[in-house]
């Protein structure tokens, strides 16, 4: 049995179709990252795998059950994208809400192993409303957790967090997943992605691809050369003219102070940027080749290249 299996999943908005029948299955104990753009789908996605929104057509299970079976939500925790905690109630007063509403009476122990684990319990009695970004996170993680779910689903859990506070989260959600805890996770950054076993790349309401972040990366066609450069976008768009496919650059990336130039021939292409780079001005820092990103796979499938 799939700790969650979802058939032709399809729903539209008005005259935006947001998913255009996906299908997933996901093994237990196993960690599935769903990425794409805004607008990909994502939400909508996670929302209807969580029974919070009901889809057009297609099916959910949860443990073979529909999600919003007693059974399969006692065995399901969500954790929202938006800050979803009380404000004027402490760390531990949350935790307990939201295992009260879960049904759980006996709470403490379970309470207090969360608190060590997210590292929360030297702040159990600040407000909510008082805790950092990060540490709402945490603590929006520890409530989803209380009441001892097996499949946990979380949505965008880090936009807007610093950092180095995303680093410890995903370190957390890294010792539930090696415990043998299911986790889903809907995330706009291409490096948290890497952390999962799987990672579905979704874009327009459907699959663009699917499979491990390695299997993705060695599927990968292109050669790529990294260029550490000054105005690494315009840049990017001198090296896509027709003049750069003549000099063997299919396509180029730009990411940061960094351009990724994807090409057949490396060495032809690395030949050709050096010396238009030269020609144009622009100072460079380091020119390598390097191995392919989940961003080099991602933004080629979307066409996201500037070519």
């Amino acid at each position: 049995m799939y700790a969650l299996e979802a058939k032709d999943l399809r729903k539209r908005f008005k005259d935006v179709e947001a998913l255009k029948g996906i299908n997933l299955r996901i093994e237990g104990g196993s960690s599935f990252a769903l990425v794409g753009p805004d607008g990909a789908g994502k939400t909508t996605a996670i929302r209807i795998l969580c029974g919070l929104l009901a889809p057009d057509s297609g099916t959910v299970s949860v443990f073979g059950s529909v999600p919003t079976a007693g059974e399969a939500k006692s065995r399901l925790g969500y954790l929202s994208q938006r800050f979803s905690l009380y404000g004027d109630l402490s760390i531990d007063e949350n935790i307990a809400f939201f295992a009260e509403i879960h049904g759980r009476r006996d709470y403490t122990r379970r309470r207090d192993e969360l608190l060590e684990f997210t590292r929360l319990a030297p702040f159990r009695d600040r407000l909510a409303s008082r805790l950092s970004g990060g540490m709402r996170q945490k603590l929006a993680l520890a409530c989803a957790l209380v009441h001892e779910p097996e499949l946990l689903v979380m949505d965008e859990p880090t936009t807007g967090v610093d950092p180095v506070s995303r680093r410890e989260f995903w370190e957390i959600v890294a010792g539930l997943s090696r415990g043998g805890m299911t986790v889903i996770a809907a995330t706009p950054y291409l490096d948290e992605a890497e952390r999962f076993d799987t990672v579905g790349m979704l874009d327009e309401g459907q699959f663009l691809a699917m499979d491990s972040p390695r299997e993705l990366k060695q599927g990968f066609a292109w050669t790529v050369v990294e260029l550490v450069c000054s105005d690494a976008r315009r840049v990017a768009r001198l090296l896509t003219s027709p003049e750069a496919s003549a000099g063997g650059i299919e396509a180029a990336q730009a990411f940061g102070d960094r351009v990724a130039l994807l090409a057949a021939d490396g060495e032809k292409a690395k030949r050709y940027a050096l010396s238009a780079l030269a020609a144009g001005g622009f100072e460079l820092v380091s020119a390598r080749f390097a191995a392919p990103s989940l961003e080099n796979v991602f933004m080629q499938l979307l066409g996201g290249a500037q070519k």
